[in-house]
């Protein structure tokens, strides 16, 4: 057998190179790194002798290099990932935050962090964590619940086992998520005799699972005993290439499709069987069929509390739930009826049973009324001095904007302004991150973006308190030459959650800053700061300005940061649902036993187990 003598650090880099994607690119697409003690001297000096083949990216925060790596594997569909290598201590754990982000959207990441000597001789080590009662424990075991597989490295050897699993996490429709390996300091510089066919150059497989027959045939009898069905899109049409398929099934059998936050832009924006948002942060359009909907039809989602309306959104007593899912755990929620396997494969395998059947469910007039509603909400005000509200940014940056724009965002109110709101024209026009709801992911998650898509215009939507979060992954895209377009919101606060605080009884209490206790009021000025680290920036004071300003951006060739103050308080009325926010049953506050009122009446549409 053909050896070759390298590190264990040498080894891995070598290996993460050879691993390509169908089509010939590398699965993973570069490594992000803030060296320090830990990494700098192990995996450092191997990744600097691989640049060509495994290029390297410097960033600001440990979070932020995750969070780019996350959002460039879920506009790549996860057919292509990124690694992320740290110190110990501090800089590992900066990253759990985004693994957990990773775990929860299912996109694949490869964190690599420093970790304490194997052979123990300097303990305690800089930054090591000690567990009085267990010597084997050091501060990655924080990865250890937000990871799909997990696994310290301690020998080289263990390589030949561990990077093998890793890529088989990271590219199985089911398990896929984020991997973390944890590399001690002293086995990363440490020789072993690899045997050469280990690097060898090897395609990865994406695998479709097709559906059980049993599970076919009674998915297509619920569906051909339907009258009224409708389809939920989520992420998984996208991840698994199914968008066309989904449209295919659509209007061969005339069943309306609404979307999730991730499954936003499976369908044009203006395909007549497009009902738009569905849920908490749903059309009215889409929210009304689901009320009277008899099968629903998921397709790839999870199903989340936001989606569902906490479980109250599907009134019909008649309704039932096919999940269409590659992962059976998703498939079975509420006692759907499951159809475990591959979305397209499960679709096309539908469409081709169903023969000629069609449903006779018509949301037309829902779907005309909801439109000329998004248009109100949208259209630039009258004028006035009135601070504008998210919906009218939302619309002067789609007029802004073309087939080829993609809108990033993550949380607080602005998501549930897009998710009712925002236009597509193409998959994967909508890059929301709602699954963990992350603030701060906002500008990270555009790089990561651009990164995968160059030839799109990336605009981040993010509000000042996302921005105060995590911003500067914004000097890295003017460092890398990344340019994206950020529409930075002040409503000098989280006014998200301090509606939500308002709807509950509570007093306007901790979230704007103005109601925050402070001695001095707090006067950032946003566009000096985004200039200060290298941006093009500028703040304008209305609508009419800001359409202007985005004309300026988008010929610019590096970043570029617009701010406008809104109005912290208006959301589009129509649409929405309910969500389930307990209040307590308890309060000095009148509000707060009123709204209790109101929560347990709310209560008794939630379905619960069935």
């Amino acid at each position: 057998m053909s050896t070759i003598r390298l590190t264990a650090a040498q080894a891995l880099v070598r290996y993460l190179a050879a691993q390509k994607t169908p089509e010939g690119d590398s699965f993973i697409a570069g490594v992000w790194a803030i060296f320090g003690h830990g990494n700098v001297a192990g995996l450092g000096e191997a990744l600097y002798h691989a640049q060509d083949t495994l290029p390297t990216y410097r960033g600001h925060n440990e979070q932020g290099m995750a969070h780019a790596a996350i959002s460039y594997a879920k506009a790549s569909n996860r057919r292509r990932a990124m690694a992320v290598t740290t110190s110990i201590g501090p800089g590992a754990t900066n990253m759990v935050t985004a693994a957990a982000l990773a775990h929860v959207n299912r996109l694949p990441v490869l964190l690599l962090p420093g970790d304490v000597f194997a052979n123990r001789a300097p303990d305690p080590v800089l930054q090591q964590i000690e567990d009085f009662q267990d010597g084997t424990v050091s501060a990655n075991d924080t990865f250890r619940p937000v990871s799909r597989y997990y696994d310290r490295i301690q020998r080289p050897e263990q390589l030949l086992t561990a990077l093998p699993r890793a890529m088989a996490v990271m590219t199985d429709p089911v398990e896929c998520g984020p991997v973390t390996l944890a590399m001690c300091q002293d086995v990363q510089a440490e020789a072993f005799d690899w045997p050469l066919s280990f690097f060898e150059e090897r395609t990865l497989h994406f695998r479709r699972p097709a559906p059980d027959a049993l599970e076919l045939e009674t998915a297509v009898a619920a569906i051909r005993a339907a009258k009224k069905p409708m389809i939920i899109a989520g992420g998984g049409v996208h991840y698994s290439l199914a968008t066309d398929d989904l449209k295919s099934f659509a209007e061969t059998h005339n069943v309306a499709v609404a979307e999730t936050q991730a499954g936003k832009s499976a369908l044009p924006w203006d395909h007549e069987l497009n009902l738009g948002s569905i849920g908490v942060t749903g059309s009215a359009a889409a929210n009304a069929i689901a009320e009277d909907a008899d099968l629903i039809i998921a397709v790839g989602t999870r199903l989340q509390d936001f989606t569902t309306g906490s479980w109250a959104l599907f009134k019909n007593p008649d309704r039932r739930i096919l999940q269409l899912n590659a992962a059976s755990y998703d498939s079975g929620k509420h006692n759907a009826l499951p159809l475990v396997c591959d979305a397209r494969v499960g679709l096309q395998a539908l469409s081709q049973n169903l023969g000629n059947w069609k449903a006779e469910t018509d949301g037309a007039s829902h779907r005309a009324t909801w439109l000329a509603a998004v248009e109100n909400a949208t259209a630039a005000p009258d004028g006035g001095n009135e601070l504008p509200t998210d919906a009218q940014v939302i619309g002067a940056v789609q007029r802004a904007s073309n087939a080829d724009t993609t809108v990033v965002c993550a949380a607080g109110g602005l998501p549930g302004e897009l998710h009712k709101l925002w236009k597509t024209d193409k998959p994967g026009g909508y890059h929301l991150e709602y699954g963990f709801s992350c603030m701060g992911y906002e500008i990270a998650g555009g790089l990561g973006v651009k990164m995968a898509k160059p030839e799109n215009e990336v605009v981040v939507m993010v509000g000042d308190g996302s921005y105060m979060m995590m911003n500067s992954e914004l000097a890295t895209s003017v460092m890398l030459g990344h340019k994206i377009i950020v529409v930075l919101l002040d409503n000098r606060g989280y006014g998200c959650i301090n509606r939500l605080q308002m709807a509950t009884g509570g007093d306007n209490f901790n979230n704007l800053l103005d109601d925050a206790y402070h001695v001095e009021p707090s006067n950032i000025d946003f566009a000096a700061h985004a200039g200060a680290m290298g941006a093009t920036s500028e703040h304008v004071k209305s609508i009419e300005e800001l359409g202007k300003a985005l004309e300026r951006a988008k010929a610019s060739t590096k970043s570029y940061c617009i701010v406008i103050d809104t109005d912290p308080l208006p959301t589009m009325p129509e649409g929405g649902h309910w969500w389930d926010v307990a209040v307590p049953e308890v309060s000095k506050r009148k509000e707060v036993n009123e709204a209790r009122k109101g929560y347990e009446s709310a209560l008794t549409n939630q379905r619960l187990g069935d």
